[in-house]
């Protein structure tokens, strides 16, 4: 039934063929290994190498470097239309293959772009961002929040040590004095308190760890803190 819907979809919009094709081709092989029900929304259009002005911009073949630059310097910056691409998840959508779509990475302008595209019959549900107690994107939550856009909060424990993007002179997010101190006053740990503060701010966050006793304290009840907190 799904290949039907896709067909369809291909035969009534030619023109999107190849955008649509390239969507609905991996959504299906998303449904097929997790199951429709599990397949709820889905993250696209990164925010770095887009531009609406395929014949402004300049474009580098894929090659061994993540972010590619030119002989200055700069970046190079990939022609992707987003509201096509926009078009063509709606198209999935329709077609059954998820349940909700989002965006991920996107600043304001970017959806702006989205939000404001004519014929838009589904606006972004989410957008993933990261997002923590070092980085809270206010302007862009409020935004977000005023378009009914769920914010989801990745990296909300802090992100990579990585000089390239963060000043290592300054303590790793979970190392912060004040978040320990909070820590220590409600008997949580820091990465506790961190994800709390994102919760109460309505920041959907998505911790990632891999040890279990640090997975069950992620997933600790609300209940609990709301106890703590009105003592």
């Amino acid at each position: 039934m799904r290949s039907r819907s896709v067909q369809r979809l291909r035969e009534e919009n030619s023109e999107d063929i190849l955008v649509e094709q390239d969507i609905s081709s991996q959504l299906e092989k998303n449904v097929e290994w997790e199951g429709k029900d599990s397949v709820v929304v889905v993250h696209a259009l990164p925010v770095g190498y887009l531009t609406t002005s395929p014949e402004n911009c300049n474009w580098s073949p894929p090659g061994d470097a993540i972010y590619p630059k030119d002989e200055n310097g700069k970046y190079f910056y990939h022609p992707t239309d987003l509201c096509a691409t926009w078009e063509a998840m709606e198209m999935c959508k329709d077609a059954g293959l998820v349940k909700s779509i989002g965006v991920s990475n996107f600043n304001r302008r970017q959806l702006e772009q989205i939000l404001n595209k004519p014929g838009l019959k589904y606006k972004p549900a989410v957008n993933q961002v990261e997002c923590h107690p070092y980085f809270i994107q206010t302007k862009l939550n409020e935004f977000c929040d005023s378009h009914g856009i769920v914010i989801v909060g990745y990296s909300p424990l802090g992100t990579c040590r990585d000089s390239l993007w963060v000043n290592i002179e300054i303590p790793s997010l979970l190392d912060d004095p004040v978040l320990n101190s909070v820590a220590t006053k409600y008997k949580k740990t820091s990465a506790q308190v961190a994800l709390r503060y994102q919760l109460q701010r309505n920041i959907v966050v998505i911790p990632k760890s891999f040890n279990p006793e640090r997975i069950k304290q992620n997933f600790e009840p609300l209940s609990a803190w709301d106890r703590l907190l009105e003592a």
